[in-house]
């Protein structure tokens, strides 16, 4: 009888290790709170009217600020990522856990059902949770299923979460990561799918990957009437 595949171990991070990410998430937060971060009154009230735990879903290359954005929108509730089981993964779980993220430690490709029953249990615990649809390597701005799966699953609504810069360097990465520029503005964007209608089949990848490239354009933002929080 052959040995069935052993599951891949989840590694942490402790100890001077975890110590050395301090100076680093510091770093972030005032790097961040430095931003003017614009949201439109329309996304704020749309938001603010959902009580219930949401699926936020946004491309991978809008990831630095993610922390800040959850914090300004005063949402009531933790809120959870998806985070690798390797080495790498423990040292993004630690970092996470220093600006206010907690983790699921899974593969969207060794531990996929794992990962997504992970997702599922914290939403019906209450939390809202941060998927990066075209995560970890791509390609880019390809919506992939799973964060769909989940928000059915759980008849859960999910915010499409889009941001545009007025200024950022661009790394040569594949999702090709912005990091904006200190004391520049970012607009925030929400597009709203309810439960109700991601339980139309009509609702499917193509339709959340063309809505949430809408709102996460790659040119420069212009002028407008944003809260600025």
């Amino acid at each position: 009888m052959p040995d069935l595949p052993s599951k891949p171990t989840i590694h942490g991070l402790k100890g001077w290790r975890y110590l050395a990410l301090w100076p680093l998430g510091m770093l972030l937060r005032a790097w961040t709170l430095s931003l003017r971060i614009e949201f439109s009154p329309l996304a704020r009230h749309q938001l603010g009217n959902i009580e219930e735990p949401v699926v936020f879903a946004l491309w991978h290359n809008r990831l630095f600020i993610v922390a800040e954005m959850f914090r300004r929108q005063h949402r009531k509730r933790g809120v959870y990522g998806l985070v690798s089981p390797s080495r790498d993964g423990a040292w993004l779980e630690a970092f996470f856990s220093l600006v206010g993220i907690q983790a699921v430690r899974g593969s969207s490709h060794k531990r996929g059902r794992e990962a997504a029953l992970g997702l599922v249990d914290v939403l019906k615990a209450g939390y809202d949770i941060g998927v990066t649809p075209d995560g970890p390597r791509g390609p880019r701005y390809e919506f992939k299923a799973g964060s769909l799966v989940v928000a059915r699953r759980t008849r859960s609504a999910m915010v499409l979460l889009g941001t545009a810069y007025e200024s950022a360097w661009q790394f040569s990465s594949w999702d090709q990561f912005y990091l904006p520029i200190p004391f520049s503005r970012v607009r925030v964007s929400y597009d709203v799918v309810t439960s109700a209608e991601l339980a139309d089949e009509r609702i499917n990848v193509d339709v959340l990957q063309a809505r949430l490239r809408a709102i996460s354009p790659d040119k420069a933002i212009t002028a407008s009437n944003p809260v600025i929080v």
